[in-house]
């Protein structure tokens, strides 16, 4: 069995990788070449209107991302809980959200496992007081989560991840959807990394 990577393969260009929690969304981008991951801003989370989300779609499709990868919490048994559950909603409200704004850029998930903490010990080792993480933990941890992604695809010469689709949702057309995203760009209170920039 040939094991070489066919050319298309998987998405080759910009991708975003996306941390979500409860209080906060940390978003990550990387190089056209797929070589390096880097924080890019911290979205605050708003569960009723989800403001964020339609943020991150305009986003995307305004870099021209590829290829978006949310993480999936699971414990160090693989099992799933609460959290993985919060991210498979908010992959779907993505797919959504750029469905409406008639991209097909494909959100994908991805295993995940301890990379909050390990961003924490990352910007420990970087010399950045505990004081001073909440500000960009988030984006750091969705840094781990891209840059594992883009390394597999790489390593494996395939594509990674589990692809969400959109829930329908009655009553919101395509076009009430884009307008929605439109707006929520100027609105959403948005922290931005200064190593988040596309080399």
């Amino acid at each position: 069995m040939n094991e070489s990577a066919a050319p298309d393969a998987y998405p080759r260009g910009i991708k975003l990788g996306v941390d979500v929690g409860t209080v906060r969304v940390g978003v990550a981008v990387c190089d056209r070449d797929g070589i390096l991951a880097t924080p890019l801003k911290t979205l605050e989370r708003n569960a009723k209107k989800n403001t964020d989300v339609r943020v991150l779609a305009a986003l995307a499709t305004e870099l021209g991302a590829v290829q978006i990868f949310v993480g999936l919490p699971r414990t160090l048994k693989g099992e799933e809980h609460a959290s993985a559950r919060m991210a498979t909603d908010y992959a779907e409200l993505l797919a959504g959200a750029l469905a409406g704004l008639g991209s097909d850029i494909p959100v994908q998930l991805v295993d995940e496992r301890l990379s909050t903490v390990t961003a924490h010990r990352n910007l420990h080792e970087a010399g950045m007081s505990s004081r001073n993480h909440r500000k960009v933990v988030d984006q750091v941890a969705a840094a781990g989560i891209l840059q594992h992604a883009i390394d597999m695809q790489k390593a494996r010469g395939t594509d990674v991840g589990s692809r969400v689709f959109a829930v329908s949702q009655t009553g919101l057309s395509g076009d009430a959807a884009a307008g929605n995203a439109e707006q929520a760009v100027s609105g959403n209170n948005v922290q931005s990394s200064e190593n988040g920039r596309l080399q």
